[in-house]
């Protein structure tokens, strides 16, 4: 009679054990699914847009959007849009685009193409004309087009380089974003 009550007994915790690492596996699964849906919901939310700052001179303070994007080569570029305040009665804005020197040369005078997500086709004038700082650096007057960006989307931008190549980069949402927040700070 012993050894059959032994036996049931071993059977018993046998049946709890594996209920309860059953049940541990369950909690712990359950806590992988939170956690992870908690770090994917983290990532998947809204850029913050930033805006950087530099003294032009010692007393003025500018703000500035600046962005490193890869065109559709893979090249990285600076793309800066910033404010110009020194005529009093508006403001105007200029994209500068630089690319890495001795890989990619603009060839000016050309103007900027702005395609938007709704087809909208924009165009910015060359603002270096005559002469640029260096060849990998491009300037485009936006001071019309800052009004009549869309709100949301994105943006095309497309400009020959020399050697029959053009640049085609797309602005990205959160980067656009940028954009429209230092165009309300400087008018707000």
């Amino acid at each position: 009679m012993v050894n059959f009550s032994l036996l049931m007994s071993d059977k018993l915790l046998n049946k709890i054990s594996r209920q309860v690492t059953r049940y541990y596996r369950l909690i712990l699964l359950v806590n992988l699914t939170l956690v992870i849906s908690f770090i994917s919901w983290s990532i998947c939310l809204p850029a913050i847009a930033l805006l950087r700052q530099h003294h032009e001179t010692p007393d003025v303070l500018r703000y500035h959007a600046q962005d490193s994007l890869k065109d559709r080569d893979g090249n990285t570029w600076q793309v800066v849009l910033f404010p110009d305040k020194t005529q009093i009665d508006n403001t105007k804005y200029y994209l500068r685009l630089v690319g890495f020197p001795g890989i990619n040369s603009f060839n000016h005078p050309q103007s900027l193409e702005i395609l938007t997500s709704e087809g909208n086709v924009l165009t910015a004038k060359d603002d270096y004309q005559q002469s640029a700082p260096a060849p990998n650096v491009g300037q485009y007057d936006l001071t019309s087009i800052v009004p009549q960006l869309p709100q949301k989307g994105t943006l095309k931008l497309a400009v020959p380089l020399q050697e029959n190549r053009e640049l085609a980069l797309k602005i990205p949402r959160e980067v656009l974003t940028e954009w429209q927040l230092l165009a309300r700070e400087l008018e707000g």
